[in-house]
């Protein structure tokens, strides 16, 4: 585990995103946006496991330095959607696509059930983590 985090931390950068100071506090909410899509900051903040005050201040910090944008819901006006920018999409893609890729590549082989018994197996050594 030690080894695939640091693996994972050495992933450069890309170079029209490294002035922007991205920290690794960014990486996750950002990859939530990039794989699930535009969602609120409620709903950031669950799956982030943190208050929403806190994505909250990522989200004002990255909309600053022009990386997402907060639009509001079409449906309930006082709801607020946040999505990565047009402008920050490719690159944002580039830099966690080659991880996505590598799940994608460890996982293929596995069957249904042992897809569900890897990922079991995750969220049970996150678990005791916790305790």
């Amino acid at each position: 585990m030690p080894r695939l985090v640091g693996r994972a931390k050495r992933i450069p950068v890309p170079g029209e995103l490294r002035s922007l100071s991205l920290a690794p506090r960014h990486l996750s909410l950002l990859a939530y946006l990039l794989f699930d899509g535009p969602m609120t900051v409620n709903d950031l903040a669950r799956r982030l496991e943190v208050a929403p005050t806190t994505v909250s201040l990522m989200v004002a910090e990255l909309s600053r330095k022009g990386v997402l944008e907060r639009r509001e819901d079409d449906n309930d006006r006082r709801r607020r959607i946040v999505s990565i920018t047009d402008a920050q999409r490719p690159s944002i893609d580039t830099w966690l696509a080659k991880g996505a890729q590598a799940w994608r590549t460890a996982l293929e082989p596995l069957t249904p059930e042992q897809r569900t018994m890897f990922v079991a197996t995750l969220k049970a050594y996150e678990d005791a983590l916790d305790e």
